[in-house]
């Protein structure tokens, strides 16, 4: 085990909420764990919901970067936001795409080299596991689309109670209407963003996305994460935890957070 060092921050942009912090291990860093956090797309919540689990990640070795991003206004109506300064389409997924590229810029600068970026993979929850999940897919977007041509491509993911088929969710009022909110309005209104934002909708990935999702759930069904795999094929495993809830996944102290940093471990081994 390697004691963590102090957050690094670096801004990859010039919003308030374009920034990350790097937590480092004190020794050889192994690999480069992105943290996503969740809370459906909306500024209620941000990136210190990922800092335990930086710690934790950082405390096995690896090099944990925590991303921030511009999220959805709350209260919000389902045509979401036209403010350039919030997120929504196509701002937050420009954001999460900028912040994995900095790590080929000015983070990698700052700390001399010390990043293996042959070795990054991810980690999200709820909002972010989808985030994370769209990040992997970037080098099958088409080209000019938002996150399009990646400077860092992932191994591997790990979604933590994701939310992965967008339209479903859409359809089914996951997070009272967060998919509408953060893509402009419903699949019918908006098809080529859901073709484009939706992981299921990007299958196949290019790489492996370990689907972690607890049983009793009442945030993000179970079925998110069972579209997924079942979708995905070879590509994607599901692991269930049996009566589990959706913040159990980001207790660093948990049993199911566990289950994700050896999800996490499973994707390293060479």
């Amino acid at each position: 085990m390697s004691r963590p060092e102090a957050p690094l921050r670096f801004e990859y942009g010039i919003h308030p909420a374009q920034f990350g912090e790097l937590t480092l291990p004190s020794g050889d860093v192994r690999a480069v764990a992105v943290v996503v956090h969740g809370g459906f797309w909306r500024q209620t919540y941000g990136l210190e919901l990922g800092r335990p689990l930086a710690a934790d990640l950082a405390d096995a070795g690896l090099a944990a970067w925590n991303i921030e991003y511009r999220r959805v206004p709350v209260p919000t109506d389902s045509t979401g936001s036209a403010d350039d300064n919030s997120g929504g389409w196509p701002r937050t997924f420009d954001d999460v795409a900028a912040a994995v590229d900095a790590l080929a810029g000015p983070v990698q600068d700052a700390v001399g080299g010390r990043l293996p970026l042959d070795r990054v993979v991810a980690v999200g929850h709820s909002a972010g596991g989808h985030l994370a999940t769209w990040l992997a897919a970037r080098p099958g977007l088409p080209a000019g689309a938002a996150g399009a041509a990646p400077l860092v491509a992932l191994r591997g993911v790990v979604s933590q109670a994701g939310v992965l088929d967008l339209v479903d969710a859409a359809e089914r009022r996951v997070g009272s209407g967060a998919v509408q909110a953060l893509l402009g309005g419903d699949p019918s209104d908006v098809p080529d963003r859901y073709a484009l934002a939706s992981p299921i909708a990007r299958l196949p990935i290019g790489v492996p996305v370990v689907c972690v999702h607890g049983t009793a759930d009442v945030n993000v069904p179970i079925r998110q994460s069972e579209r997924f795999v079942a979708a995905a094929g070879a590509e994607a495993e599901l692991v269930t935890l049996p009566g589990v809830d959706h913040m159990a996944l980001i207790d660093p102290s948990s049993a199911a957070w566990r289950a994700c940093r050896d999800a996490l471990e499973s994707l390293l081994k060479d």
